[in-house]
């Protein structure tokens, strides 16, 4: 069954993310407890966007559907704590979106971010990294409309140097930002030092 088919109203249930904040707006740190994924996944240049694309209108994204690395998954909301920390939820197989930003297909930047793993083994975005230009992402959105996306680069940055203007500013087109943890893995802190970043642009809306 389609994103498409299932429509509205299913329970989607609460996510998780582990996100620290800084660095004037937000400096993302998701962590992990398990051993680095390895490899470098950077390559230059600012992404650019699909020219002549209707954006979507405001809708919430319930799903999420990455066929490159068989991720299907529902989406939950994620906010801003008193102290402007991303909140908390409590389950590592669910990407949160953040809810203060464009949804999925509006122009400008959309975001969903989760952890890449937990104790218990590998989560969601594990394979995040795996990704490759021109790979596809679709986000049902709760108006039963279905955002066609394309992978247009992979980057990863050291949590001190989190590119926040980049990742959550507005471009001129609309985009969506997939963030998770990557890079060394911090046993003392139990953190990894680094956030994988997936940058897409959308392609169309259907």
């Amino acid at each position: 069954m389609s994103w498409a088919e299932r429509g509205r109203g299913l329970p989607w249930l609460l996510g998780i993310i582990l996100l620290l904040v800084a660095a004037t707006a937000f400096t993302l740190g998701l962590r992990g407890q398990q051993p680095s994924l390895g490899g470098p996944v950077v390559t230059a240049g600012k992404p650019a966007g699909t020219p002549g694309v209707k954006p979507a209108a405001r809708s919430v994204p319930v799903g999420l559907s990455i066929p490159a690395i068989n991720l299907l998954a529902q989406v939950s909301e994620l906010g801003l704590n008193p102290n402007r920390t991303v909140q908390v939820p409590a389950n590592f197989q669910e990407p949160g979106w953040y809810k203060f930003g464009p949804s999925p297909g509006q122009v400008g930047s959309s975001v969903i971010l989760v952890h890449v793993d937990s104790y218990q083994g590998p989560a969601i975005f594990f394979k995040l990294r795996s990704l490759r230009p021109g790979d596809r992402v679709d986000v049902a959105l709760a108006d039963g409309v279905v955002t066609h996306f394309v992978v247009r680069q992979v980057a990863m940055y050291p949590k001190s140097q989190f590119p926040t203007a980049q990742v959550y500013g507005s471009h001129g087109y609309s985009a969506l930002q997939l963030v998770t943890c990557g890079g060394v893995f911090d046993t003392q802190t139990r953190s990894y030092l680094s956030n994988v970043v997936v940058y897409t642009s959308l392609v169309s809306a259907s």
